[in-house]
């Protein structure tokens, strides 16, 4: 993966953010030091001038917000080697609250994006990343959902069941379908992206299905994947501290070394009330999902829609290292209900088994079922997409990167990417000012 970071060679104790010209007894001693920066990917182009690359180890930056789009950002932050990061949140992994959405998603790469647009772009980005994660770095979470995988670290070969997209034509014209259009179709933009995508043939289809596809995905155990990116964050040299911010200004007080020079809004829903952002595009699309221990082989099903109204769909997916299968769900835009629905939940289940037979060996019965635990979440939603963008306040910089909606993960490498440029963008300007 290109932001993979290679050991930093230093004998010295302090870390490389908190070093000054002070720490130096002479140029010599600056120059080796700065040297060790050339083992970091995309800084040849600092190489020319180590002075620079100090200075900008210097800058403060406070994160605000520990979801999937917070901790990623202050990973690929970190991996540059240029700031001294700080996350501030008032929840962080381990926890589980109506309030922070990540925990609770299910979470997999089904991308729903146009093709043509910025989050296509994001989710094709993200892909490489996962890909990367699921075939080398199996500790954080992430696994393969199809084909035959040799894992370079094990040398074994593993065989899984693999992502399944099914249509019905009488879903044709519900909001699940239009919601579900570049997934639903038979040549997405990803087709080309995700690995042996292909026609289920006619013969392959269940009862009512009229068409379907096939590829390789992943499924994201977010009870490991989740504590794992903090453990990079933290291994990056990031700083976390809890925080219940009122305003954007309130991050300001954050930083771990002076001045903050700029903060990154990651508050997902929060931005829809936060001083300073409350941004009312921002709405929740309420998810409900049922945990179980039944498995279904390692295969995920998504279902074109369902006959109990625009507002439920039909997925299924196993989740890493043990982690159950998670089946769902529903999408109620505007509905904040953080208690469970166990009329819906009977539903999603009854629904699940007659899709995916395997769960229940065939029963087809919903008290088959081995459930773990109900869930709720509420997905953050911003009518016009995610904001991925750079704004001048009155404090300074703020880079947002927020309004994901159930797409937090399977775009979460490539707005972070995007994070990482912006953030570069405008610190380079001020660094020139001085």
């Amino acid at each position: 993966m290109a932001y993979t970071r290679q050991p930093l060679e230093l004998s010295s104790e302090k870390g490389i953010s908190s070093l000054s010209f002070a720490d130096f007894e002479d140029d010599f001693a600056l120059s080796l030091v700065c040297s060790s920066f050339f083992c970091f990917d995309r800084l040849s182009n600092l190489a020319y001038n180590p002075w620079f690359i100090v200075q900008m180890a210097q800058k403060n930056i406070v994160v605000v917000g520990a979801g999937v789009a917070g901790l990623t950002s202050a990973y690929l932050l970190s991996q540059t080697r240029q700031y001294n990061i700080t996350v501030a949140a008032k929840h962080m992994p381990g926890d589980y609250d109506i309030e922070y959405a990540s925990p609770w998603a299910g979470a997999n790469y089904m991308p729903v994006s146009i093709r043509d647009t910025k989050a296509a772009d994001w989710d094709r980005d993200t892909w490489y990343a996962l890909e990367d994660l699921a075939r080398n770095h199996p500790e954080s979470g992430v696994h393969f959902q199809g084909a035959s995988v040799s894992n370079q670290m094990t040398c074994r070969l593993t065989i899984f069941r693999e992502c399944e997209i099914l249509s019905r034509d009488k879903d044709s014209q519900s909001a699940t379908a239009e919601w579900f259009a570049e997934l639903l179709s038979p040549s997405p933009w990803f087709k080309h992206v995700v690995p042996d995508f292909r026609i289920l043939p006619t013969d392959k289809l269940g009862p009512g299905i009229q068409s379907g596809t096939i590829f390789t995905s992943v499924c994201i155990n977010t009870a490991i994947y989740l504590p794992w990116l903090l453990s990079q964050c933290v291994k990056g040299g990031v700083t976390f501290k809890r925080a219940s911010l009122e305003d954007l200004t309130d991050a300001l007080a954050f930083g771990s070394q002076g001045k903050v020079e700029l903060v990154v809004n990651c508050t997902g829903l929060g931005a829809s009330k936060l001083g300073g952002v409350r941004d009312t595009a921002v709405v929740p699309a309420r998810g409900q999902i049922v945990l179980v221990r039944n498995e279904n082989g390692g295969k995920m099903v998504n279902l074109s829609g369902t006959d109990d109204g625009d507002q439920e769909a039909c997925y299924v997916m196993t989740r890493a290292v043990a982690g159950g299968t998670v089946i769902g769900g529903s999408y109620q835009k505007g509905d904040w209900n953080p208690e469970v629905d166990h009329e819906l939940a009977h539903r999603i289940m009854r629904r699940a088994v007659k899709a995916c037979p395997d769960l229940t060996g065939g029963s087809g019965k919903v008290e088959d079922l081995d459930v773990i635990r109900h869930g709720v979440g509420l997905r953050p939603v911003r009518d016009g997409g995610a904001r991925v963008e750079r704004e001048r306040i009155s404090s300074g910089w703020v880079v947002h990167n927020y309004g994901h909606g159930g797409a937090g993960y399977q775009s979460s490498y490539g707005c972070a990417q995007e994070v990482v440029r912006l953030v570069k963008e405008v610190t380079s300007a001020n660094v020139s000012k001085l």
